[in-house]
């Protein structure tokens, strides 16, 4: 006789949503958690939520739907996913952001500029805004979610890493934790992704150890890859080999922006031609993409005033800082806009006909090339940024550099089944989140993108580990 009826590995948001939904439904539920924390990387997150057709959306005005949200999630992905399951995914999102705000967690019906203010903002670039922002960040999620686990009596177990799983006949039947096997109906694997393992970095997400040395990874610790190696113990299929999401910073970050700080407003990120090629605060959907596609290293040039203008309290995105690493010789410094062409390797003419297009542009309220205004207005901005005029001039090497989450993992179908190499469902054996591959795709639909697929799909494997 099982002990259990569903052990959950992992007790991130992912974990947790099992968790509780199984608890919800009736089971009994044994979770092991293999940090000394519950959370994951959803308590460090922002805690944004993108899905279509909630209450949020309709106290604003807001019309969208679940079919909407897909289409544009697979044109986006270039339909390299599994429509079935990113369908499923799309269909439950919204009734799992339901679900946590019934739980307690708070997002108010109006609107935000950002990620941190709690509301509905723009999450990528999609046209209906579906990035929900609660109040508390992760980690108002995580908290809501273990007090629901506790006061259902979901069994937790942390600081304890699961070894490996338990088959029988094919079928996944328990797993074995500090030496002891725990026998259950049904596991759900939820234990992250592998941003802080380097060699599964290097066989299944390379582009990330291209940053080199400016590598930062915001993951949580807990992020060592354990569903990948649980997955060859049962021969699962692996998906998403070469997909995840580094975000662009300045070489000198490290940290999460909201330590880190942001970099000024007054900016333009130049190629190695010298010229501007985006709209600077596109988002990080695509902006990644966009800076690796270029030939060769791309700069942020900004002035004396946009450095002066920088608030205090920053990690790295303070004042003092630039001057330090200006000084220090590592972000480059000029007097002129030519002498810094010249230091950063561009032609001069064409970085100084850049500057003086941006002069004669955003600074007066448009931005006719790269639309950067609609960006800036999209965010609550209504001041224009300053003209670049005032010497010296800086240019810091940008590039995608912050590793926030890792997306080549267990292959699922619409039920969060595990699938093997053949195709077909491994028995009694589910994952969610970034062990559960196929929802997070080659690009990032924006923010809220691996938290709402952490919930969503830890409820979907939950429903299906456990069926009433």
């Amino acid at each position: 006789m099982n002990e259990y009826d569903v052990i959950v590995v992992g007790g991130g948001g992912a974990g947790l949503a099992a968790a509780v939904t199984a608890a919800e439904r009736g089971a009994k539920v044994l979770l092991f958690e293999s940090e000394p924390e519950l959370g994951g990387s959803t308590q460090l997150s922002a805690g944004m939520f993108t899905a279509a057709g909630t209450s949020v959306q309709a106290g604003l005005g807001v019309e969208d739907s679940p079919e909407k949200f897909f289409q544009h999630y697979m044109d986006l992905n270039h339909w390299m996913l599994n429509p079935g399951l990113v369908a499923a995914f799309c269909a439950q999102a919204g009734p799992a952001l339901e679900w946590l705000i019934g739980l307690g967690v708070e997002i108010p019906a109006r609107v935000s500029g950002n990620a941190h203010t709690p509301g509905l903002c723009q999450a990528g670039v999609e046209d209906v805004w579906r990035g929900h922002v609660p109040k508390d960040q992760g980690y108002g999620i995580v908290q809501v979610l273990v007090r629901a686990a506790r006061k259902l009596g979901v069994e937790i177990v942390p600081n304890t890493r699961v070894e490996r799983l338990v088959s029988a006949n094919g079928r996944a039947v328990g797993v074995v934790a500090d030496d002891v096997e725990v026998r259950a109906g049904a596991v759900v694997v939820a234990s992250g992704g592998f941003a802080r393992d380097p060699g599964l970095l290097a066989r299944y997400y390379p582009a990330a150890l291209r940053a080199g040395e400016d590598l930062f990874v915001v993951a949580a610790p807990g992020s060592r890859g354990d569903h990948l190696r649980f997955g060859e113990q049962v021969g699962a299929a692996v998906t998403g080999d070469g997909w995840g999401l580094l975000l662009p910073t300045a070489y000198f970050q490290r940290l999460h922006h909201w330590q880190s700080g942001f970099p000024p407003k007054s900016r333009i990120l130049v190629n190695s031609r010298g010229r501007r090629f985006m709209d600077e605060d596109a988002s990080y959907a695509v902006s990644g993409g966009i800076i690796e596609a270029q030939d060769g290293p791309v700069w942020m040039v900004f002035d004396e005033r946009a450095r002066l203008a920088l608030p205090a309290g920053y990690a790295h995105w303070d004042a003092d800082v630039v001057l330090r690493e200006a000084t220090e010789g590592r972000t480059i410094r000029a007097d002129s806009l030519e002498r810094l062409a010249e230091l950063i390797g561009v032609p001069a003419g064409t970085l100084t006909a850049t500057v003086r297009r941006w002069n004669d542009g955003l600074p007066r309220g448009e931005d006719p090339e790269f639309l950067r205004h609609r960006t800036l207005a999209n965010k609550g901005v209504t001041d224009h940024p300053a003209p670049i005029g005032e010497p010296p001039f800086y240019a810091a090497r940008t590039l995608p550099a912050e590793l926030v989450c890792t997306h080549a993992g267990l292959e699922i179908d619409a039920r969060a089944a595990v699938r093997d190499e053949r195709g077909d469902v491994v028995p009694g054996l589910f994952a969610a989140g970034e062990a559960g591959a196929g929802v997070l795709g080659e690009r990032y639909v924006g923010g809220g993108n691996a938290v709402a697929n952490a919930i969503t799909m830890g409820r979907i494997a939950a429903t299906n580990a456990f069926p009433q």
